[in-house]
């Protein structure tokens, strides 16, 4: 039985001291132009001095263009290094892994952030988004990998690609969304080719020590549980990235599409040959017993995130006390601010259903997660 805290090693880069992750998790507080806030600092630097083993930003968009919500951390500009400098140093500092997460919004974009009609793989009439053109698409790949080589340059140890939640990597995999004929659609092949181009670029232009990971979701947004499998299979077989991270929502749920029922989701991942590839889950991971059968299963590490909001020190309190429980939600706006909240986080996670408690004493229940 793994250990939550035994070193995980990759192929590429330094090893992990211990199998927490911190998620990325969007919270609005970085400045409109993308450059890195002190508050979204606090927030990161805060969780690798609590002993994350590896700390991940939020996704961090590529493209102008590809903004998805207010105050959003930017890597599409060399404007952006100075404090990604500062934030890759003292994560590092910390003996935590620093990793970006690449991302762009696609048809998720709101018009009113982008001050544009949204991209998307094809003309979507529900999010008013316009298919790109074959040119734009190969300008979005190269914004990847640019953005990935802006990473090395700023000290992180590694990136990964948003290909999960419906956003634009997904949105060209998703065979509803995506009804283009060019080279970027039609086929498997073809649909997944913008996440295997951007793998290739990296690692033609960044260092050999450079770790790159992928995430994946394999239900909602239109996509197709087989197709997910299949393309979690071609990176592994291949050895293309360091580590595979799949956004579950719940990491022990049973498969929603037809025919697909019998086995865990989750099995459908941890079945396949992962040659020298690490796998890790996230969602609705709380409780140390949690995370220790999450291990169990056979994946590699576990990602946190409302636990990691609620407790910036979570490892070190996990392994002073195995018995250890997060507080009870809703929590007090004053224990969030303890933990390395920003007040604009905070009236963000009060858009999650029952996280916060108000200063009367209510939860904001009127209100929920838009993922």
């Amino acid at each position: 039985m793994t250990s939550l805290f035994s070193p995980l090693t990759f192929k590429r880069g330094p090893a992990m001291k211990n199998r927490f992750m911190l998620a990325p998790l969007t919270n609005l507080q970085s400045h409109e132009d993308g450059v890195c806030s002190e508050d979204e600092f606090i927030w990161l630097t805060k969780r690798a001095e609590g002993g994350f083993g590896l700390t991940m930003t939020c996704a961090a968009h590529v493209q102008a263009e590809g903004k998805g919500f207010p105050g959003q951390l930017g890597i599409f500009s060399d404007d952006h290094l100075p404090g990604l400098t500062r934030l890759a140093k003292t994560i590092k500092a910390n003996d935590s892994l620093a990793v970006v997460q690449l991302y762009h919004g696609g048809m998720r974009c709101p018009t009113e952030v982008i001050g544009m009609q949204p991209l998307s793989a094809s003309d979507n009439a529900k999010w008013g988004a316009r298919a790109m053109t074959t040119a734009e698409v190969e300008g979005m790949i190269e914004a990847f990998i640019r953005s990935a080589q802006r990473a090395e340059q700023a000290g992180f140890d590694g990136v990964e690609l948003h290909g999960a939640h419906g956003y634009i990597l997904a949105q060209f995999l998703s065979a509803e969304i995506n009804q283009r004929d060019d080279r970027f659609g039609g086929s498997l092949a073809n649909r997944s080719r913008p996440i295997f181009e951007i793998i290739e670029g990296i690692r033609k232009r960044c260092g050999n020590d450079f770790a790159v990971g992928v995430r994946l979701s394999p239900e909602r947004f239109g996509m197709q549980l087989q197709d997910v499998v299949q393309v979690a299979d071609q990176l592994m077989r291949n050895e293309l990235v360091e580590y595979l991270d799949m956004s579950m929502w719940d990491v022990f749920k049973m498969p929603e599409e037809g025919g697909m029922q019998g086995k865990s989701l989750l099995t459908y991942f941890t079945e396949l040959d992962r040659k020298g590839v690490r796998l890790g889950v996230a969602g609705k991971l709380n409780t140390p017993a949690e995370l220790q059968r999450a291990l169990d299963t056979g994946v590699d590490w576990v990602m946190l995130g409302r636990a990691a909001i609620l407790h910036h020190d979570y490892p070190k309190l996990c392994q002073a006390d195995s018995n250890f429980l997060p507080v009870s939600l809703p929590a007090s706006p004053e224990h969030l601010q303890a933990e390395g909240l920003s007040t604009t986080f905070i009236n963000y996670m009060k858009t999650w259903k029952g996280f916060v408690k108000d200063n009367d004493g209510f939860i904001d229940d009127d209100l929920i997660l838009n993922s």
